[in-house]
């Protein structure tokens, strides 16, 4: 059984919904939970991925059902609700 799952085209939910205290490039004190990272494209692309200066944090996410959901509107709740129950 194939278990490969890839980004949904348009989403950005994890790009979004969680906080990301490292620094990114235009963002010096990372960005809060809700707001749309700066290095996303008009296409809702990331701008650095593949690239160094792109945080820690974003190389370790790994898209799944768990995570993603089936669409956009699921995943910002599925990653909205693991930014609360892991806040300090």
């Amino acid at each position: 059984m194939d278990t490969a799952f890839s980004c949904r085209p348009g989403c950005a939910a994890c790009c979004t919904a969680p906080s990301i205290t490292s620094p990114i490039p235009g963002m010096p004190q990372g960005k809060p939970a809700g707001v749309a990272c700066v290095q996303l494209d008009d296409a809702l692309r990331c701008r650095l991925f593949g690239m160094p200066e792109r945080p820690a944090f974003c190389r370790t996410l790994k898209p799944g059902p768990e995570m993603c959901g089936a669409s956009r509107t699921e995943a910002m709740a599925l990653l909205a609700a693991l930014e609360q129950a892991t806040a300090p």
